[in-house]
This record gives structure tokens, sequence and C-alpha cells, in this order.
């Protein structure tokens, strides 16, 4: 599987609850964080889910 880099670009602050739960899942909790995870379809689909507050590149 390839890996990507997630990073929270955008504030959390009017988001919907289950948003605020997927960022949380992803490991993302400050503005400007980035984790690193496989690119798996549970993976993607929180990141598909919260992408107006993500920016994604694959490594």
């Amino acid at each position: 599987m390839a890996k990507i880099k997630i990073t929270q670009v955008r504030s959390r602050i009017h988001c919907t609850k289950r948003q605020k739960l997927n960022l949380d899942a992803l490991g993302l909790r400050k503005l400007n964080a980035s984790v690193e995870h496989e690119a798996t379809p549970q993976i993607l689909g929180m990141v598909n889910k919260t992408k107006h507050l993500v920016k994604v590149t694959e490594i």
C-alpha cells in the first residue's frame, strides 16, 4: 500500500461532530499537524469526509 501524509490546514471550529471525530481518528488535533498513514479504504474514506479541512500528499 502507498503511504500518504495528511496535514490539517483549516480549523475544526465550524465542523460537524462527525467531522471532528474523523479528524481525531486520523490523529489530527491541532492546526498544521501532520500524520502519515497507509492509503487503506478506511483512511481514504475519512479523508474524503474532511477533504475541505486537510491536504493530502503521497509519500
